[in-house]
């Protein structure tokens, strides 16, 4: 019974995106729309691979990342031990917990008026427009995830002797890690959008870059092939990274199906 039903599911996916492709197809044989502005799906790979041979999309993927990653990294290291002191201590989340739960109503493009005064057009202000992008939403989800931790857990350590940093690294760390992963996943997504809203407005390479200068040109092939390129890049990320990790914490806690 569990092979019949895991079949149909392998084959899925495929199934799915390619009636996609095929209903792209058809839209742009009726003409509803003017080429230059709905392209066919050939026109699009064409760009694609004429972007990865000419070297223009992989120095703007190899721009971004490098952005990308200073950003991200630098949130975990202000997001994760804000949210695990916004969740231990009461007062610290009264005051500094609350800021981070308003902060985290705004979009991230309303940060990058204030970098670009602060830091002027420079590379600088994109990784600061990252990390304001990414960093709410790791901390809150820390937070979160401390609070959620069992009393018992917390009990049954304290009677056994283990306090203080014992008690954070053996106890509330990894009870609070679904959470903490959840929030890294959240982080990473947000840190994307914040990086594509500073590239779109300064960026002399990145794949904002190259989306803009696709809508400068009117250029509808190259804006979408630049957008296909990065959900290529946010799922070969949650498949590579995200994935193996919530299969192993699922394993480990006995989550696992």
């Amino acid at each position: 019974m569990v092979k019949r039903n895991a079949h149909p599911r392998r084959w899925l996916s495929p199934v799915f995106f390619t009636a996609l492709i095929i209903l792209w197809q058809v839209l742009y044989q009726l003409q509803l729309w003017p080429v230059y502005l709905f392209p066919s799906p050939a026109d699009v790979i064409s760009t694609l691979l004429n972007g990865v041979s000419n070297g223009t999309i992989l120095q703007g993927v190899g721009a971004s990342l490098w952005r990308l990653l200073i950003g991200y990294m630098i949130s975990l290291a202000i997001g994760i031990p804000l949210g695990f002191a916004s969740g231990r201590i009461k007062r610290f989340d009264q005051t500094v917990g609350k800021l981070l739960l308003g902060l985290q109503t705004l979009p991230s493009i309303c940060w990058l008026p204030l970098a670009l005064l602060w830091f002027g057009l420079n590379e600088r202000a994109i990784v600061f427009v990252v990390v304001m992008g990414a960093v709410l939403s790791i901390a809150l989800s820390a937070r979160d995830g401390v609070q959620r931790v069992s009393p018992l857990y917390l009990r049954a350590a304290t009677n056994m002797g283990v306090k203080g940093w014992n008690l954070h690294a053996r106890v509330i760390f990894p009870a609070s890690l679904p959470s903490i992963v959840t929030g890294m996943k959240l982080g990473w997504s947000f840190a994307w959008r914040s990086l594509m809203a500073g590239e779109l407005l300064y960026g002399n390479t990145g794949l904002g870059q190259l989306l803009m200068m696709g809508r400068e040109l009117n250029d509808m092939s190259q804006v979408i092939a630049i957008m296909l390129v990065i959900v290529l890049l946010g799922v070969l990320t949650d498949r590579i990274v995200f994935a193996p990790v919530e299969r192993r914490m699922h394993e480990r806690w006995g989550l696992g199906q």
